[in-house]
């Protein structure tokens, strides 16, 4: 691989192949690849498809036989992220991310990219010897041979603090995002056509503010950019009170034209989150949608007192306390819809979710759900039950913006605005820079799969990035001990 990152590679597909002869009959209409179509020749077909049929490329493309996959490169990167404040203490200089690459028998690649760590690293290249031979098309035999390799139940449970992932459902996520890249870059079709098509041409986003420390992240970790104008700038300015985060919240939708906003909570005394959300409908009235996430760490008395004073005034109230029981003694006592990315996180926490009552909107993630088909049944079953849905963000760039915006393309019962950090990273690994919102929304890619590049030179630098910053894993408590020395996680802090 170019610029001296490393893969994890075989090349040993296909294997030896006994001769196979049939003296019998004549071959009759058989393609190049050993394939029938009725009685007509497979030439004049591909001719006639090439000349009058739109995406003939699904029938005239060079794989008339099935793709097999003949290497995985997996690359750890890390890219500056400024200090931001959440329940479990403050975000690290860089956010860590892990890019991975199918090559096909073909020389047709797929990509993804899921949140890092040395751990998911390893376990994708462990992954290589069940992946490499498998058609990228055959994604439930890939999930089966995957919990047969890892154990069923491998990384299954996810802890309380809000970046602890299932293991084997996350690396899950990145192959099967990668292998739908693939056959849709082989096919000449985007992903969102192989989730079912369209159900929009364009998805809405929302601004997702932060209560934050001065500091631009990456190299400069606290400090700042005195050159800096604009987004910049603010994205590096403090914001530790109600007119910091109105500032933070103009500036953010000045620069991407977001129509809804959102403030992540849990970081602060809850008078000043509160307080900050009534500055925010202030400064904004009452047609800009306000969303908040209390991050869980409030108690159900708590969420309660609280949240009454927020009514009228919220879209959603986002995990205000923890677990689905105490969700739901919220729901009852609050007039206003509870959405949640933290009580329920999987296909196993739907039962208790409708017989708890717990909350009104669920946040998909494909990164968390176990893919983008997974998270198209999930858009499913909110229907069935009436529940609303939009989508959770972590700290991102554009492969899985580009893999988001497919997935809420497709998805017709997405009833509210995405969240997306993507405006807090400055890094990028595509080609062409940073993907650009227009009024707050991205249009689907253009071009197959997911219709993103890795820009092979960016994605070097970054993962010099990783291999410099010291990192391994992501643990915001230890940075906020930076800030607070002594500062612990707590569950429920207030």
């Amino acid at each position: 691989m170019p610029n001296g990152v490393e893969p994890v590679s075989a090349h040993t597909w296909p294997p030896a192949r006994a001769a196979v002869s049939n003296t019998s009959r004549a071959p009759r209409n058989r393609s190049p690849g050993g394939v029938f179509i009725g009685c007509v020749p497979w030439g004049k077909v591909r001719n006639f498809a090439a000349r009058f049929l739109p995406h003939a490329s699904i029938l005239t493309h060079r794989s008339s036989r099935l793709l097999h996959i003949t290497e995985i490169h997996v690359t750890p990167i890390a890219v500056g992220d400024p200090p931001l404040r959440n329940a479990a203490g403050l975000h690290a200089p860089y956010a860590l991310r892990t890019i991975v690459e199918l090559v096909s028998d073909e020389g047709v690649s797929g990509i993804s990219e899921i949140p890092g760590s040395d751990a998911t690293t390893g376990v994708l290249r462990e992954a290589a010897e069940v992946v490499v031979g498998r058609d990228p098309y055959a994604l439930n035999g890939l999930e089966q041979a995957l919990r047969q390799r890892f154990g069923e139940d491998a990384g299954d449970r996810r802890g309380q603090k809000p970046w602890d992932q299932r293991q084997l459902v996350h690396m899950f996520s990145a192959l099967e995002v990668a292998c739908l890249d693939m056959v849709g870059r082989a096919t000449g079709r985007p992903v969102v056509d192989l989730l079912g098509g369209r159900a929009r041409d364009r998805v809405d986003f929302s601004a997702y503010l932060f209560l934050k420390h001065e500091g631009a992240g990456g190299p400069l970790a606290f400090g700042t950019e005195d050159s800096a104008s604009g987004w910049a700038a603010a994205r590096q300015a403090e914001a530790l009170d109600p007119a910091g985060v109105v500032a933070q919240a103009q500036a953010m939708c000045d620069a991407f034209g977001f129509r809804s906003i959102k403030l992540k909570g849990g970081a602060l005394d809850p008078e000043i989150e509160v307080e900050s959300m009534h500055a925010l409908q202030r400064a904004f009235g009452d047609d800009v949608p306000l969303r908040f996430d209390p991050n869980a760490v409030w108690s159900v008395d708590t969420a309660i007192k609280w949240g009454k004073q927020l009514e009228g005034v919220l879209e959603y109230y986002e995990d205000p306390a923890r677990g689905q029981a105490g969700m739901a003694q919220v729901r009852e006592a609050v007039d206003i819809p509870l959405a949640t990315n933290m009580c329920t996180t999987s296909f196993d926490d739907l039962p208790g979710s409708v017989r708890l009552g717990s909350e009104d909107i669920i946040l998909s993630d494909h990164h968390y759900w176990g893919g983008l088909r997974a998270s198209i049944e999930l858009g499913r079953f909110c229907r069935s039950f009436g529940l609303g849905l939009s989508m959770h963000s972590n700290s991102h760039v554009g492969i899985s913006l580009a893999a988001m915006t497919h997935l809420a393309a497709a998805v017709p019962n997405l009833t509210y605005a995405v969240d997306t950090h993507y405006p807090w990273q400055s890094d990028e690994v595509i080609v062409g820079g940073k993907l650009r919102f227009e009024e707050g929304a991205l249009a689907v890619p253009e071009g197959p799969g997911l219709g993103v590049e890795l820009d092979r030179d960016a994605l070097a630098r970054l993962h010099q990035n990783y291999l410099d910053c010291g990192l391994s894993k992501r643990d915001d408590e230890v940075e906020m001990q930076k800030v607070e020395p002594g500062w612990a996680f707590q569950s429920t802090r207030w």
